[in-house]
């Protein structure tokens, strides 16, 4: 009897979930707590049967609804690969979930790229959607002063680039079962992750523009600081990570989550390379150099 309800097949049929419902929950809250939270700042009132919503508050409880769902779905996954469930056929399908995740998070990055370049190439045109004083008609636009492509930001370039290589050593560490490799490699692209991040905010605040005083400072923030946010959810991956080899829970047979995190550090990596060679150093060409 025992054998006729013996699994004959490579999947994993799921046990029904509450995170799918409560992750779409959360996230509603989160996108309506957002627009309260807008109105809140603006100083409106936002009143919903007789009661003012305009608070951030509901924005918070979102997020805290959202991070839950994160942790309990991603701990589900966890315990899944401890009891042997993934499979070599779900293991390929977890990689193509985060191959098209990194693909969808590419084009994401393309529509900043597109807003720069637009603004960049076609000063003139920024006219139609902005004062004709913030361009003058040259880009970077007239009386911006731009950051020292030299200086903070080459050295947070290698301090990424370093990060990529101590993790692929802790990747390969992995591979060949060497656990103290593998915990000191992640070790070190956390700490390089955090130092990139106080880098980057310390830039911020020394900046010489902000992100109202020009189309250039609105398509500079937004791009490098979606990537800098991006830089913040890669190491608290690589922290979780860092968690888990110390736990033992990889093996060189079973390590999705690190080579996951792996992929999603190099992405990181790579969008910085574009960034720093375009936003940093091509757009300084000819430009007033802020001095440090």
């Amino acid at each position: 009897m025992a054998e006729a309800h013996a699994k004959q097949h490579d999947y994993h049929i799921l046990a029904p979930s509450p995170w799918p419902f409560l992750g779409s929950f959360g996230a509603l809250v989160l996108c309506i707590g957002g627009v309260f939270w807008m109105q809140y700042l603006k100083g409106n009132e936002f009143p919903v049967f007789g009661i003012n919503m305009a608070t951030p508050w509901l924005f918070f409880i979102g997020l805290l609804i959202v991070l839950y769902t994160m942790f309990g779905w991603w701990s589900d996954t966890v315990k899944e690969a401890h009891e042997g469930h993934h499979t070599r056929v779900v293991s390929l399908h977890l990689r193509y979930g985060m191959i098209m995740f990194i693909a969808s998070e590419v084009m994401f990055f393309v529509a900043w790229f597109w807003a720069f370049f637009d603004a960049s190439l076609f000063p003139g045109e920024a006219v139609q959607y902005t004062r004709s004083e913030y361009t003058g008609g040259i880009w970077p636009p007239k009386g911006i002063e731009v950051l020292d492509p030299f200086y903070l930001p080459l050295y947070n370039t290698i301090i990424l680039l370093l990060s990529g290589t101590t993790l692929t050593w802790a990747h390969h560490a992995m591979l060949h079962n060497d656990r103290k490799g593998l915990i000191n490699g992640l070790a070190i692209t956390v700490a390089l992750g955090v130092l990139f991040s106080f880098v980057q905010a310390y830039e911020y605040v020394h900046a010489p523009f902000n992100f109202k005083d020009s189309i250039y400072g609105a398509t500079f923030f937004m791009a490098t600081g979606f990537h800098g946010f991006h830089v913040f959810i890669g190491t608290v991956f690589l922290i979780v990570c860092l968690i888990r080899a110390i736990r033992g829970d990889f093996t060189p047979k079973q390590h999705f989550g690190l080579e996951a995190a792996a992929w999603y550090w190099h992405f990181v990596d790579v969008v910085w390379l574009f960034l720093y060679a375009t936003i940093y150093v091509w757009a300084s060409v000819g430009a007033d150099i802020a001095v440090h």
